[in-house]
């Protein structure tokens, strides 16, 4: 006890409780445990993405294809969409289940296999996407930046499905619908990080200046459905990778 107890028996624990309440260490440990769940959650939701956008690069150069997405459109979703969407899950509120998971061993490594399957599995799906979409416009069209715009709005179409499969959001979302009584004001941080990407998305392509600054096409209303629709599958891609490495 760190207000009644003794000099000599402060020098020799492990914990000093400075409030003289057991209960402090439930809440220390619940504090820690939800700190470490959001830092894999940003974690697990980073480097998917720049794995399916260093695949579609790497794979093009290889083969001496057209770039999907520009180094500077990378810049782009790197530096200001991954933030804007990242930066949330640092205030995600404490998960209901978090006292009931098991200890986590101390020497358990960061990027559990279960981790790296996951990256493995959404950084496929997004090269998947980036390259189709973009193959796909191009055949069809033969306007190279429309096919890459329309590659990066279906790709962050798919970020914000992934986003909510791993946040709180997202679980309050799916109660909701189940009609389970469900409060929103401690997940509005993620609906804030969503909402600020769509506007910058929506400047991203439809701003003049920004298309001569990063080589993008705007996009009609019928065009940014496809993006919508081609992102979708990312909700299935979420659920079976959810089941064997569950982050909430």
């Amino acid at each position: 006890m760190g207000g009644a107890g003794t000099e000599v028996g402060k020098e020799a624990s492990d914990m000093i409780l400075t409030d003289d309440n057991f209960a402090s260490i439930k809440a220390a440990v619940e504090e820690g445990r939800t700190v470490y769940r959001n830092f894999l959650k940003a974690i697990a939701f980073i480097l998917p993405v720049n794995g399916g956008e260093s695949m579609t690069i790497l794979i093009s150069v290889l083969f001496a294809r057209e770039l999907p997405i520009l180094s500077l459109q990378v810049l782009w979703l790197n530096m200001v969409n991954s933030i804007a969407m990242t930066v949330p899950l640092a205030f995600e509120p404490k998960s209901e289940r978090v006292m009931q998971q098991s200890p986590r061993s101390p020497r358990e490594p960061l990027l559990s296999k279960s981790l790296v399957k996951r990256i493995l599995a959404i950084s496929l799906f997004n090269w998947i996407l980036i390259f189709g979409v973009f193959e796909w416009i191009r055949q069809t069209t033969g306007n190279i930046d429309l096919a890459r715009t329309m590659a990066i709005q279906a790709l962050v179409a798919g970020r914000i499905f992934y986003l909510l499969s791993i946040s709180q959001l997202g679980i309050a979302l799916i109660n909701k619908n189940r009609g389970i009584r469900q409060t929103f004001s401690d997940a509005s941080a993620i609906g804030i990080g969503i909402a600020t990407t769509i506007i910058l998305q929506i400047i991203f392509s439809q701003w003049n200046l920004m298309n001569n600054l990063f080589s993008t096409a705007p996009l009609n209303l019928n065009q940014w459905l496809i993006c919508l629709l081609i992102g979708l599958p990312m909700i299935g891609v979420s659920i079976i990778v959810n089941r064997f490495d569950p982050l909430n």
